[in-house]
Order: structure tokens, then sequence, then C-alpha cells
């Protein structure tokens, strides 16, 4: 049987996660990323909106999570030499945490890159041999509860 576990019984609480990701890119790819010369625009700007949307829709995406109100959200993406990091920020205040939307967040913003970059990224084959997704994980997570707000 699947089902959401109830949390209404649980206290508000400040939540904060933080989750933080990499991608591997070959280095044409990095330099065409750091020159603007990719086809389809700045992958670097478009996955850092892309992964702020996607964190306000992580219950669509993860049956058992529930929508969480997010009182602020962020994603920064930077360019390495070996290829992109990626660092996703969800602030709630709510009965239950954040971490799988800061998680959903930097793993959107990184394929959203892969997407933008994938023709500089394919061999003769189409395949990717060189790019490489996470790891992806959850760097911090915090819970004040409410009482100890005011």
């Amino acid at each position: 049987m699947a089902r959401q576990v109830e949390v209404g019984e649980k206290p508000i609480a400040r939540r904060r996660a933080v989750a933080v990701g990499t991608l591997t890119l070959a280095s044409k790819t990095v330099r065409a990323v750091r020159a603007r010369t990719v086809a389809k625009g700045d992958p670097l700007a478009a996955g850092e909106i892309a992964g702020l949307l996607a964190m306000k829709r992580t219950p669509e995406l993860i049956p058992h999570c529930h929508r969480v109100n997010l009182t602020s959200s962020r994603v920064d993406l930077t360019l390495s030499p070996r290829g992109v990091r990626a660092r996703a920020e969800a602030n709630a205040l709510d009965r239950t945490g954040v971490e799988m939307e800061a998680l959903v967040g930097a793993t959107v913003a990184l394929l959203t890159v892969w997407d933008m970059v994938k023709y500089l990224e394919k061999d003769a084959r189409g395949l990717y041999p060189a790019t490489r997704l996470g790891p992806v994980r959850v760097e911090r997570k915090e819970k004040v509860v409410e009482d100890r707000l005011s």
C-alpha cells in the first residue's frame, strides 16, 4: 500500500537543507560554456532557473513527499575545470523537511546543463563517455522548532 505519512501532529519548525552535486564534462565542453558559445544559450543560467522550478514541484515528482511551503530557495551553478558544481538551498517553515526539494533542485539544474551541452559531449556512437552526473548529496540539514523561534 502506498501512503504519505501523517505529519499533522509534528511541530512547525524552520527547516533548511542544502544539497550539492557535480556534473563532469569534457574539457572542450567546459571551454564552450566559459566562452558562452553553447548553441542553446547559457546552460548555467538555464540550469539555475530549472532547479528553482523543480524545487517547487518536488511532490509532483516524488510520490511520498509532502507539499511544503518554501519560504526561500536558491540554486547556484559554478563552472570548474572538470565540469559544473551545483548548490541548492531550500528553506521552509513547515512540519516536514526540505532535503528532497534541495536534492531535486540540484539534480534538475545539472540535468538541464547536460541537456544543453549534450551535443558537445556525444561520441561517434551517440554516447557520453566523459559525462557523469553525481554524486548529489545532502550537505546540510537544519531544523529549529517554532518555540525557539520566538
